[in-house]
């Protein structure tokens, strides 16, 4: 069973806490496993990639560092939705919607460390936040000039639906290069529907099919971003970062229709983030 614990909302502040700082090559990441288990900034070349905690006005949980988003991502409409022929009600904490799960507002423990890694592990609520338990864990390791990002989810004793993925705020790009496939449009609620139609312009807040690299300049370093995931949200509706987002489906996938979990059963993936 996951700990009682009274979990602060989106744009509630949530400071770092203890740090873990690895290194190796160009790249150091300083984590804060306290504070959802994020990476609270990352060093390529002494370079700062990510908005750190207070700054522009970024104190609440939802707005610095790179986080998961776990057991799903961005908005569930309303919070609510059908699932095995029973309607379950989320905490609504966002605009009258429930965003980005619970694992970004969580204390993560820390399974394993070594020099180049780290493993940390989330026992997911198991009442009225989130009904259906299970764990999640992420392996976050270092590359001489890049970072691999792991996570996977168990269910526990029940079967569940599932969508995760990661979220960083990186630091604004002097240019981004993304070619989606196509796009879910969004309503007047801001929440994504279908059928999927062709991208459009910017800026975006928007989830995309897509399974090419995405590539941001800045400061004279090009970072490269892989996943095995299909589904990407951007964001850059603000002027000093631009979040790129891999998940394993859709915002609002539980009413869209995502990927289910039968009890024991694991889901898997990747995430990196690779400088020239």
């Amino acid at each position: 069973m996951a700990p009682e614990v009274e979990a602060p909302g989106p744009l509630t502040e949530l400071p770092p806490g203890p740090l873990l700082t690895l290194s190796h090559g160009a790249v150091s990441i300083d984590v804060a496993p306290q504070a959802g288990g994020r990476i609270a900034q990352i060093r390529v070349d002494g370079i700062e990639q990510l908005v750190g905690y207070g700054e522009y006005g970024s104190e609440a949980a939802i707005a610095w560092g790179s986080y998961t988003m776990v057991p799903w991502c961005g908005r569930v409409r309303d919070g609510r939705f059908a699932f095995a022929g029973k309607d379950y009600q989320l905490p609504r904490n966002l605009g009258g919607h429930a965003i980005h799960g619970w694992g970004f507002v969580l204390p993560w423990q820390v399974a394993a460390q070594s020099e180049h890694e780290l493993e940390l592990v989330l026992e997911l609520p198991a009442d009225e936040r989130w009904p259906f338990g299970g764990r999640a864990r992420q392996r976050i390791a270092l590359e001489p000039r890049g970072l691999l990002l792991e996570m996977s989810v168990t269910a526990g004793e029940r079967a569940m639906p599932v969508v995760f993925g990661w979220h960083p705020w990186f630091r604004k790009p002097e240019r981004l290069e993304f070619e989606p496939t196509a796009m879910y449009p969004r309503d007047e609620s801001h929440v994504a529907t279908l059928p999927l139609v062709p991208p459009g312009p910017g800026p975006w807040d928007d989830c995309f099919v897509n399974t090419a690299p995405v590539v941001l300049h800045r400061a004279g370093q090009v970072l490269r971003l892989t996943s095995d995931c299909d589904h990407w949200v951007v964001y850059d509706g603000t002027a000093h970062s631009t979040c790129v987002e891999p998940q394993t489906g859709p915002a609002d996938a539980f009413n869209l229709g995502s990927p289910q979990l039968q009890p024991g059963q694991q889901a898997s993936a990747w995430y990196r983030m690779a400088w020239d």
